[in-house]
């Protein structure tokens, strides 16, 4: 059975960060937190980044989130590599197949099999991490680094807290589930984790006119921000070109992430639209971009909608992934916070309607600023702080040696 962590976990619109215990951590310097966090699309790198964020912010001094991608940085297995590489276009020209994996590997003896498997090829580095920087708690947020993770701990840091973090909205995967951490924190419980910029009330007229002007579309009278996730999925080309076309008094703005066959196609598009269609690969600064929109188009991606709701972003959802996004068009929609719109005429009377019905669309905002989270990267935080300050209470810590991790980061 799943151990579920939502009453540590506050709520939407809780207040400041509980402390792990100021004479819990020692004196010598920051303790470590080893966040794993693959690179496969870009949900699980940016929760983890938005947790990162959120120690550093509630706990300055105390600990140090030392990023690390076992499965696709530049030490990882070669087969891991390929695998974790060719995500994208699985997503994109076969979400079918997708669909067919992610139910037939949906049980228990499956997913220890993946698992398995998984840890033979990444366990060593996942050790090699865990034992040169002797975390106080180690975080997964990837359904198949639980176990490596696991394992880890007890090589190198026993008594060190697993903490697994779910970044799908709806009932998790086998995978993410087993092996059973030390405890699981599930998307729905606490929320999807997103950046202190997503996290900001949401704009005001004002704001978004300025924010327009920077990103390049000054004076637009209604933009659409059209996203495919990291991998850019979802027939951006075809649905961007039909809103640009059909509608004439509309800016698109296309954001392709990693996906440059889509980039080159659209910037082939937008030399033709006089400024009105902009288009751009992968961005650091998405919560800009979702905050000047008048309305979203994206595929129903768990960690698009969170920031999306928290910018108060109207959505128009065009397609989902089988299997883990399943459920999401639904619970956006029962919120009244978007539609689902998955053919191209239905999305481009959508968009028209909502142009011309501001009563409609503030309503739709009002209600994906009601659907969002903004404080789960706050609350996720003060759980991991807490089992981490129980961790080091009365624990020597031993010399650490610095690594250069695969894929990581810190500081």
């Amino acid at each position: 059975m799943m151990r579920v962590s939502s009453p540590e976990v506050p709520a939407a619109g809780a207040g400041s960060v509980p402390a792990a215990g100021a004479g819990s951590v020692p004196a010598a310097g920051p303790v470590p937190l080893l966040l794993l966090a693959p690179a496969t699309g870009g949900g699980h790198r940016s929760a983890a980044a938005a947790v990162a964020e959120a120690v550093r912010q509630g706990y300055p001094g105390r600990f140090i989130p030392v990023v690390c991608d076992p499965l696709a940085g530049p030490g990882a297995a070669r087969p891991l590599r390929w695998i974790a590489r060719g995500y994208g276009p699985l997503i994109r020209y076969a979400p079918w197949l997708w669909g067919l994996l992610y139910r037939a590997t949906d049980s228990r003896p499956a997913a220890r099999l993946l698992h398995l498997a998984v840890t033979a090829l990444a366990g060593r580095l996942v050790t090699e991490a865990v034992a040169g920087w002797d975390p106080a708690a180690i975080v997964s947020f990837h359904p198949l680094t639980g176990h490596a993770a696991v394992r880890a701990r007890d090589a190198a840091a026993p008594g060190a807290p697993v903490v697994t973090v779910v970044t799908d909205l709806g009932p998790p995967h086998a995978t993410w589930t087993w092996p059973r951490a030390d405890r699981t924190v599930p998307a729905a419980a606490a929320g999807v984790p997103v950046g202190p910029r997503s996290a900001a009330a949401p704009p005001d007229p004002a704001e978004r006119a300025a924010l327009r002007g920077r990103l390049g579309h000054p004076g637009a009278r209604f933009l659409v921000v059209a996203a495919g996730g990291a991998e850019g999925a979802g027939r951006l080309a075809r649905r961007a070109a039909a809103i640009a076309r059909r509608l004439p008094d509309v800016d698109v703005a296309v954001i392709c992430g990693r996906n440059r066959r889509l980039r080159r196609r659209l910037d082939k598009l937008a030399a033709r639209r006089g400024g009105r269609l902009s288009v751009h690969g992968f961005v650091t600064d998405m919560a800009a971009w979702l905050r000047a929109a008048d309305v979203v188009v994206t595929k129903a991606g768990p960690g698009t909608i969170a920031e999306a709701a928290c910018c108060g972003a109207a959505m128009l959802l065009t397609c989902r992934l089988p299997g883990q996004e399943r459920g999401n068009p639904g619970q956006v929609t029962a919120a009244g916070a978007g539609m689902y719109l998955p053919r191209t005429g239905r999305l481009v009377a959508g968009v028209a309607r909502l142009r011309d019905d501001a009563a409609a669309l503030a309503a739709m905002r009002a209600a994906s600023a009601r659907l969002a989270r903004p404080d789960a990267a706050a609350g996720i935080a003060a759980v991991v702080a807490g089992l981490a300050g129980a961790r080091c209470a009365g624990k020597p810590r031993r010399a650490r040696r610095p690594l250069a991790l695969p894929g990581g980061q810190h500081g």
